[in-house]
């Protein structure tokens, strides 16, 4: 009696192990999201590495194939991602709706109606039960009588001065129990039937409760049986055509990577097959042979001499020939001055600084490599040699309301690929603007036209008429 609180137990339960199966999704959904996160940080730091670093060639496309498979995995299990959660998920809470009824005063409906269909089926069964311990209890009681007056009077019979009349009693008393114990052997006898008799309708009734009980249950497993293949389908990435074309266009590209190719690109592009840049013979010119020395900017520097700065378009060296020395074509400046002429008060156009400084040793501002050196002279500098009235003019072209440094466009010459992070990378014949002019290592400051700003060497571009 009682025992089927098991049952009925089973289906609260049922609820729990929906929230359980519902949790344990959930964690799988937030997995998979944070290891596509960790798939997506990882394939974006390690491209731009792999791509700043000094891999090139097909040997670097084909690094770089990793990044983008690692990209294509990580959208893949965001999709895993979603159909747990918006799939999967979503299916066992409504399933758990509507499986499942909440009370006023609690509990579920369906544990109710389980529990009264068997306190119903087992009440009169139950009743007959009790009497038939009572009527045990009885007939053993009695039997415990009678076997107590048996021996009473046994030992009466031994004892002389026990009258008669105190042993007719005791006689009487056996008489008595040997007859209770037959009336309530009867009865116990006879309710132990009436129990037998009730048994099998007391079973079936029970079983009806059990089995709907069981039909329930079935639902329950039956339904968690087909989310947990729906799991299996959505986790199970081999069967997916597109996880494996991933995986078949990552062999494609590594075995793409042809040793002799890069090594012939790179004799092209940096070895002996690149454009060189061989010396050409120069004239002197007095006017514009001068040295300045720069001023680091946070310590001293070495003096810099600048040659070959062309004064005319009958000087100019040959385009596209660079040397160790900064050479400035004439019709350079001129383009320059039109947009932005720091020696518009000059006298004479056609030179850049005037015969009377020929001989004076310039300080001008010079950064390191990832601070390109500007060639046009700043006017930050708190010694400015050009402050007096010495340069041909009456003002002093670099006040301080005069631009630093000025932009210009200019056009690449070679296909240059940035060495570090902070290097620019172009083809020939990319277009760039160049915001601070050569410094001391032969680098320039410039922007591309994405907006990507970086150094590149002086010598590979040239400006634009």
């Amino acid at each position: 009696v009682g025992n089927y609180k098991r049952t009925v137990k089973r289906i609260d339960d049922g609820h729990r192990l929906c929230n359980d199966l519902m949790n344990c999704i959930h964690e799988r959904a937030r997995i998979e999201k944070v290891y596509a996160q960790q798939l997506t940080e990882w394939a974006k730091r390690w491209k731009q590495l792999v791509e700043k670093g000094p891999q090139y060639g097909t040997v670097e496309r084909a690094w770089c194939a990793f990044m983008s498979e690692a990209e294509k995995v990580s959208e893949l299990h965001l999709e895993v991602k979603g159909s747990l959660m918006n799939e999967d998920f979503e299916k066992i809470k409504n399933w758990q709706k509507e499986a499942f009824h909440k009370q006023m005063m609690g509990g579920f409906k369906e544990t109710k109606e389980a529990e009264d269909g068997f306190r119903k089926a087992q009440k009169p069964w139950a009743k007959k039960l009790k009497e038939v311990e009572a009527a045990k209890k009885a007939y053993h009681a009695a039997c415990k009588e009678e076997k107590l007056a048996i021996s009473r009077e046994t030992n009466s019979k031994a004892d002389p001065a026990l009258n008669p009349e105190q042993l007719k009693k005791l006689q009487d008393k056996v008489e008595r129990s040997k007859q209770d114990v037959l009336k309530t052997k009867e009865k116990y006898e006879k309710s132990l039937k009436e129990l037998d008799n009730a048994t099998p309708q007391y079973m079936e009734n029970m079983e009806q409760v059990f089995e709907q009980c069981q039909q329930f249950e079935e639902k329950r497993l039956r339904f968690f049986r087909e989310v947990l293949l729906e799991v299996q389908k959505h986790l199970d990435l081999s069967n997916v055509a597109s996880y494996k074309n991933i995986y078949r266009e990552l062999e494609q590209n590594i075995k793409t990577a042809d040793a002799v190719e890069d090594l012939r690109w790179f004799r092209a592009n940096q070895g002996p097959g690149m454009s060189m840049n061989w010396p050409q013979f120069e004239e002197w010119s007095a006017d514009l042979n001068r040295t300045l020395s720069r001023r680091e900017k946070k310590k001293a520097a070495d003096g810099v001499t600048l040659t070959g700065i062309n004064q005319t378009g009958d000087q100019v060296s040959q385009p596209n020939k660079h040397s160790s020395s900064l050479s400035v074509q004439s019709n350079t400046v001129q383009s320059v001055q039109s947009s932005y002429n720091p020696f518009e008060d000059e006298e004479d156009t056609g030179s850049t600084v005037s015969e009377k400084e020929d001989n004076k040793i310039k300080n001008v501002s010079s950064y390191e490599k990832n601070q390109s050196y500007p060639t046009d002279w700043s006017d930050e500098e708190s010694n400015n040699p050009f402050s007096s009235t010495d340069a041909n003019g009456d003002t002093n072209p670099f006040d301080e309301d005069t631009p630093p440094t000025m932009e210009v466009r200019v056009r690449a010459l070679y296909d240059y690929e940035g060495q570090e992070q902070d290097e620019l990378s172009f083809k020939a014949g990319d277009e760039l603007t160049k915001m601070e002019n050569e410094d001391e290592q032969g680098w320039c400051k410039g922007r591309l036209d994405n907006g990507q700003v970086g150094l590149y060497p002086a010598n590979y571009v040239e400006p634009i008429q």
